[in-house]
């Protein structure tokens, strides 16, 4: 950035977008100087995430939020900034208003009070909407003190590195991946209940509600989505970045293990599943596989939609096929692949044998910040691989 006006000093930013219910999603970002230019850091616990692509505009900056089709678009004034956070993909407009604060390290609270109550552990969880609407997860949480990580985990994913603090008897926990900005709150009625508010990006609310359990357990991820009576194998044909089909049936894939990963750019899940998929690739594509990724884009303009996904495969260095396959919608999706009996999470990961055959489709990611659950993915993704590629 040549101006000095508007530059992004270096340092933590603590970011606070301004929820429609009144209420704060913080986050923190910090910014470096790297190569001779300034870049920054989304802050989720363990997670730090690279946006280096700043831009002067006008009397503004606007910072590109990864691979997603967001940006915050800020002016700076010294160590304050003030603006939005923009989401360039939805059906209707989208804009968050933020400030944030060079030199503020404390996500919330400076000084929280002791903690008086112990959230670690597993709880289950039951979310709720405001029509009544409700979805099972597990929360797992971490607690040193006042401080606390941790995630929730549901059948079609989960909900990356969540960080926060105890002030009390009440957790505070957020995040912000570029493209999803979450804020859970919660107290306790008696010893093992818990009753909160989870607030996302510029309006969204859901209450729920947990009961302390150490053997909460979610579906198989295994079993949720599967062929239909009749069906042994998929079929389908769609365009790659370059406009060519691609067929499932091509000399390319026959003969090998196939793995076929339902995705799409704006999902952080999918980036988490692809960001373990590119290195397996890289080291195990000489054993006899592949990986097509389908992609399901929120632009039915197939120009835009290859863009969106050209940017995920420069920014992940992404070897394998990506192809076009429909808009990001689960209902297209299965209409796509009409030998699934639905597609209920991005992403979906189908495992095809060298005889072609489908051998087991995996619904959701859980991806690191899950911790242990996602290492008992890994062990069994390997696991089944390793069984697969040694079938002749």
């Amino acid at each position: 950035m040549t101006s000095t006006e508007n530059t992004i000093q270096t340092g933590t930013w603590r970011v606070a977008l301004q929820h429609t219910e009144g209420v704060e999603i913080p986050f923190l970002m910090e910014a470096e100087e790297k190569d001779g230019k300034t870049v920054l850091y989304l802050v989720n616990g363990e997670e730090r995430i690279l946006v280096d692509d700043i831009q002067q505009q006008d009397d503004s900056v606007k910072i590109g939020l990864h691979i997603f089709d967001a940006d915050l678009i800020a002016k700076v004034d010294g160590d304050k900034m003030s603006g939005r956070f923009v989401k360039n993909d939805t059906a209707t407009p989208y804009a968050v208003p933020f400030t944030a604060e060079r030199g503020n390290e404390n996500r919330f609270a400076a000084n929280p009070a002791p903690a008086t109550y112990d959230f670690n552990g597993k709880w289950d969880v039951v979310f709720a909407d405001k029509e009544g609407s409700s979805y099972k997860a597990i929360g797992v949480f971490e607690q040193k003190d006042t401080y606390v990580t941790g995630t929730f985990l549901t059948e079609t994913g989960d909900y990356r590195y969540l960080e926060g603090q105890v002030s009390g008897n009440e957790l505070k926990l957020s995040t912000f991946d570029g493209n999803h900005a979450y804020l859970f709150t919660a107290k306790p009625e008696g010893d093992s209940t818990l009753t909160g508010d989870f607030y996302a990006g510029m309006n969204g609310y859901e209450s729920w509600t947990a009961k302390r359990n150490p053997n909460a357990e979610l579906a198989s991820a295994d079993t949720l989505t599967y062929l239909k009576p009749g069906y042994e194998s998929l079929s389908f044909t769609f365009p790659n970045l370059q406009g060519e089909q691609v067929s499932l049936s091509d000399d390319k894939y026959k003969g090998k293990v196939v793995i076929v990963q339902l995705l799409g750019t704006w999902c952080p899940n999918c980036l988490d599943e692809t960001q373990f998929l590119v290195p397996y690739y890289n080291k195990n594509k000489d054993r006899g596989m592949e990986i097509i990724g389908l992609g399901f884009e929120r632009s039915p303009e197939f120009e835009k939609a290859a863009a969106r996904l050209q940017k995920m495969k420069d920014r992940l260095d992404i070897n394998y096929d990506l192809l076009v396959a429909g808009v990001s919608d689960k209902e297209a999706a299965a209409k796509a692949l009409p030998a699934l009996n639905h597609v209920m999470s991005f992403p979906t990961t189908i495992f095809i044998g060298r005889d072609g055959k489908v051998r087991k489709i995996h619904t959701g990611f859980s991806g690191p910040g899950t911790g242990k659950y996602y290492e008992e993915f890994v062990a069994d993704f390997n696991k089944t691989m390793d069984q697969l590629l040694a079938e002749k």
